[in-house]
């Protein structure tokens, strides 16, 4: 049976997506003022700190970014020294990006202020809120991973 929604705010991908912006919104406003990164920009960073190396592809499934967004972002944090790019010797199209050295030093600046940030965003919630809400934020991905590749 198909529910009809009433209110845009009764609608799980709207509230996701609000709450998603409002989290990263707060945190983009420091690394934007401070750092001069955009939230796309941040996000590459952010995976790259946290895997080491990625090709554009990987970076487009990692961040749910589409593919136009990765490649601005890949392509200013390359002008600004922050990532490099190393061939691809299984796929000569691609390349390997990592952070620079300089990259590396942003990362380990900004990555303190954005846990900073989500600490106090979650400050809301309890200890077991919080483990719910990451358990349940799981189901929901891996459902809806699922249902895109039926």
């Amino acid at each position: 049976m198909t529910r009809s929604i009433t209110h845009l705010a009764d609608f799980l991908p709207y509230r996701l997506s609000v709450t998603s912006n409002a989290v990263s919104d707060l945190i983009a406003r420091e690394y934007r003022s401070r750092f001069g990164l955009k939230i796309p920009e941040w996000r590459v960073m952010a995976v790259l700190g946290d895997v080491g190396e990625a090709t554009q592809r990987e970076l487009v499934a990692a961040t749910r970014m589409d593919k136009v967004a990765v490649n601005r972002a890949t392509k200013t944090l390359g002008e600004r020294a922050l990532i490099q790019r190393a061939p691809n010797m299984a796929d000569g199209r691609s390349h390997h990006l990592a952070l620079t050295a300089a990259g590396r030093a942003l990362y380990a600046e900004i990555m303190p202020l954005a846990l900073q940030m989500e600490g106090q965003v979650m400050t809301v919630l309890s200890d077991t809120e919080r483990l719910q809400l990451s358990g349940l934020l799981g189901k929901l991905l891996a459902r809806a991973d699922a249902l895109t590749d039926d």
